[in-house]
């Protein structure tokens, strides 16, 4: 599970889901050499999470250091092929209803309980907030499995992993260890007679 994941892992059991890294389905999907070839391929989905009401298929993309998540790629509507192909299941419709279908079936859970979401570190053009809006339009208007795909972004996620790194049960989670250990720190500076700085 990669580093951004795990947060997004940790905001979503803080809504009471369990969850599962990376995990495939099969789709079916006709090639382009031939007119009505079908060929079988599993599609990854990032993170899927579960409760009794609810399935989430999660795509999670963080882009730290670089442009961020770019409007055209998510909506399938331009940009470069191979771009857009990270966000398929938000995009391609052919994917997108077998891969609900297909997981609604492995899980128990009927289509309208599974929900679509994407969690974005970095969004493109963060400033101006254009790509932003416009994913979030987008998303608005679509409908897959239990509605609208839900779009969460990074201060979203800090919230929420924040909140379930104050509890007091102790959990053996890096995550939630991150958020805990500057705390920690900090706490222990301020015991310190000198106000934090101390030699050995």
């Amino acid at each position: 599970m990669e580093a951004f994941e795990s947060f997004v892992a940790v905001a979503l059991e803080s809504e009471g889901f369990v969850v599962s890294e990376a995990v495939k389905f099969p789709v079916q999907l006709q090639t382009k050499k031939a007119a009505y070839e079908m060929q079988t391929h599993g599609y990854e989905v990032d993170l899927v999470a579960a409760r009794a009401d609810r399935l989430v298929l999660a795509t999670v993309k963080s882009f730290f250091g670089s442009r961020g998540v770019v409007a055209e790629h998510v909506t399938g509507e331009g940009g470069n092929e191979r771009w857009r192909k990270l966000y398929a299941l938000l995009n391609n419709p052919a994917i997108r209803d077998q891969v609900i279908a297909g997981a609604a079936k492995r899980y128990g859970y009927g289509p309208g309980q599974v929900e679509l979401r994407l969690y974005v570190g970095r969004f493109a053009a963060p400033t101006k907030g254009t790509h932003e809006k416009r994913i979030r339009a987008w998303a608005a208007e679509q409908h897959a499995g239990a509605g609208p795909i839900k779009v969460q972004e990074l201060s979203q996620v800090v919230g929420k992993v924040r909140a379930a790194a104050v509890q007091t049960e102790y959990r053996d989670n890096p995550v939630l260890v991150t958020i805990k250990v500057p705390q920690a720190a900090e706490m222990l500076a301020s015991d310190l007679p000198d106000g934090g700085s101390s030699s050995t």
